[in-house]
């Protein structure tokens, strides 16, 4: 990953974080916008990550071509591929879980909604939320040792016949599936994950859930529970504590 973008509720609120990001020391500087939003506070998460707050964003029109006859949809369904509908979330390995959570957490405002407590203590996995979706951004430990790498970004569809869907053109086109469909216990999310061109983790993801409660406690899983596998018991791949991006 080049640098990952989260959106400011507000102005305000930008120029807050930004503030609070600059007493930690994590700064690097503003820089102009990219791809479809405005100028950009860039920082370095503690294990390396390149971050960035923005608010100003330019909202996609559709050429004339697409524009939908349901006016609250982005554009007319399109059915290429996969057909994601949007960028869904992000994962991040971390040689330090605990440390990037709690940067997030205390600095950025994220919350915590689920996560994983070995018997030792340690937290290897911990998910965030910065609205009410269940999740946007999960730090994964890094078994390799290795620092600021990516585990993957995940698209959405719609359906989990989507994700059915995703994972036959996947086999027809000769993209090496490294964890066939199933559902994780984790969030519930129904997934199929694949490697791109790049070398890249990609996940097609469907379901989950949202969180309205205000006092949401955060559900914890223990190393007895997940050595269960996922949710229909089928075990996750080794490759997804040690593999990511650069490759190591």
């Amino acid at each position: 990953m080049a640098h990952t973008a989260l959106r400011a509720m507000s102005p305000e609120s930008l120029e807050r974080r930004v503030r609070i990001i600059e007493a930690t020391g994590a700064g690097v500087g503003w820089v102009d916008g990219d791809g479809g939003h405005g100028r950009a506070y860039q920082f370095r998460g503690p294990d390396g990550h390149l971050l960035e707050l923005y608010y100003e964003t330019e909202y996609y029109q559709p050429p004339e071509h697409l524009r939908p006859t349901l006016k609250n949809q982005p554009q007319k369904f399109t059915g290429r591929g996969a057909a994601v509908k949007h960028l869904d979330h992000i994962n991040f390995l971390t040689s330090n879980t605990e440390a990037d959570g709690a940067f997030v957490e205390d600095k950025l405002g994220l919350r915590l909604t689920e996560q994983i407590l070995l018997d030792s203590g340690r937290r290897p996995g911990l998910w965030y939320r910065a609205t009410n979706k269940s999740y946007d951004l999960v730090y994964t430990q890094d078994d390799t040792g290795s620092r600021g790498r990516l585990h993957h970004i995940a698209f959405s569809v719609d359906t989990n016949e989507g994700i059915w869907r995703a994972a036959n053109l996947f086999v027809d086109h000769s993209v090496f599936i490294e964890f066939a469909p199933s559902k994780h216990a984790i969030n519930q999310t129904y997934f199929v994950y694949v490697y791109e061109p790049g070398g890249n983790r990609i996940e097609i993801c469907s379901g989950g859930y949202l969180v309205f409660a205000p006092d949401w406690e955060p559900i914890t899983w223990t190393e007895a529970e997940r050595k269960r596998g996922q949710a229909w018991g089928n075990p996750t791949v080794a490759s997804f504590h040690t593999y990511g991006t650069p490759v190591v």
